[in-house]
């Protein structure tokens, strides 16, 4: 058996008894079965299955359309491929923000279904209540700060956050009361790294998670399309480092086929029944 076979199952408690160790966290998106199983093999401590399936996946410019019945089929098909990291999943646009009736059975709707782990929810204090009683339900809850993109029609883009005093106390504000609330995490996502910084030394038990908010975060997330190259040529991000790049060998191994398939070379006698 394999060392990664043998690791124990990553928990929301692992993941908060890393942060007061001092251990970084690792997290890479999925959304489908053997991506999915290829980062749990990896080692990754967190796969998020986040509503980013919408840009990556679906086409969509935005993260708004994607809906609730999606992302449990996508959180499904991710769950069968993995079996020692925490399965996150990203709650979509209104699945949980008109009422906190509607946030339980959304997020219940995630884990019955889709054998979540967890939830992942977009909004700062605002959402402590929803916060709260998911925790209650026995529904753990990821939380997430900073430019949140189900609400970027609001922001006028992906702007970088806490560089105004308001938006500074806000976020801090923020942090301590989902921490208080119960949250085990929090993504801390497009903001200035100091702020990030003063962010992660004031909580204990909720472990932050960030994306272009500098490198003093208990943990980092990307989204993994991003980190293979499979993105669109004029998204370039600063906080984005790619680390293969696979457009250029998927359209070489696609070429190859369709040379082959047209020569009469593909398939061969070894294909052949």
């Amino acid at each position: 058996m394999s060392t990664i076979r043998t690791r124990k199952k990553t928990t929301v408690q692992t993941i908060v008894a890393k942060k007061a160790n001092g251990e970084k966290i690792t997290c890479l998106t999925a959304y489908d079965y053997f991506i999915g199983r290829l980062l749990d093999q990896a080692g990754i401590d967190i796969v998020l299955v986040g509503d980013s399936a919408a840009n990556v996946v679906h086409g969509f410019k935005t993260t708004i359309p994607i809906t609730l019945d999606v992302m449990i089929a996508h959180t499904a098909a991710v769950s069968r491929g993995v079996e020692r990291a925490l399965l996150v999943t990203d709650m979509p646009f209104l699945s949980f923000q008109p009422s906190i009736e509607t946030a339980i059975i959304s997020c219940g709707r995630c884990m019955k279904e889709g054998f979540a782990e967890a939830v992942k929810i977009e909004g700062g204090i605002e959402m402590v209540p929803t916060v709260k009683r998911l925790i209650e339900c026995g529904i753990p809850v990821m939380g997430h700060i900073g430019l949140t993109p189900q609400s970027i029609h609001r922001f006028g883009g992906p702007k970088v956050q806490a560089r105004e005093e308001r938006s500074r106390n806000y976020l801090k504000e923020s942090a301590l009361a989902l921490e208080e609330a119960g949250c085990f995490s929090c993504v801390l996502e497009l903001m200035e790294a100091n702020t990030a910084a003063e962010i992660t030394s004031s909580l204990t038990t909720m472990a932050t998670i960030g994306i272009g908010a500098g490198r003093e975060c208990d943990g980092q997330v990307l989204v993994t399309n991003d980190l293979l190259g499979l993105r669109e040529p004029e998204f370039t991000p600063k906080f984005l480092k790619q680390y293969a790049d696979l457009p250029p060998i998927i359209s070489e191994a696609v070429s190859k086929y369709i040379n082959e398939v047209k020569s009469g070379t593909y398939p061969g006698p070894e294909h052949s029944y």
